[in-house]
């Protein structure tokens, strides 16, 4: 039997989103221009991504006179939610420690980077 298709975006699918998300609703053409300034991509490949998204409930379309205008049906806050939450599942068993120990350990956060993280856990109110 066949898996469920994933809700969770793709990679190809998150950069329409940011797109979407920093443009508002936009046509194909302005679609692909945005993701042409950083990598080649066929019209057609935007377009197929496009339908499956749209089926996925990332995306709508509403549609016009010549053109379609796209926009995103899910908010960037809801989806970097839920895709941390998975990656927090299936690499670090759902502790967000782990990962923040990860990034300390490994170098990946600069020292103003730190800095916002220890004035963040300040503020946050502490467990009773």
């Amino acid at each position: 039997m066949a898996r469920p298709r994933s809700t969770r975006p793709t990679d190809a699918e998150l950069e329409i989103l940011q797109v979407l998300w920093e443009s508002g609703p936009a046509a194909l053409s302005d679609i692909c221009a945005a993701i042409r300034r950083q990598r080649p991509v066929a019209t057609t490949t935007i377009a197929t991504t496009l339908k499956v998204m749209e089926q996925k409930g990332l995306v709508r379309r509403k549609p016009g006179g010549r053109r379609s205008l796209w926009s995103a049906r899910v908010t960037r806050a809801t989806t970097t939610s839920g895709l941390v939450r998975g990656l927090l599942e299936r690499i670090f068993d759902g502790s967000a420690h782990r990962l923040v120990a990860h990034l300390v350990e490994t170098g990946e956060l600069s020292e103003g980077e730190r800095r916002e993280l220890r004035e963040l856990l300040e503020q946050s109110p502490r467990d009773s």
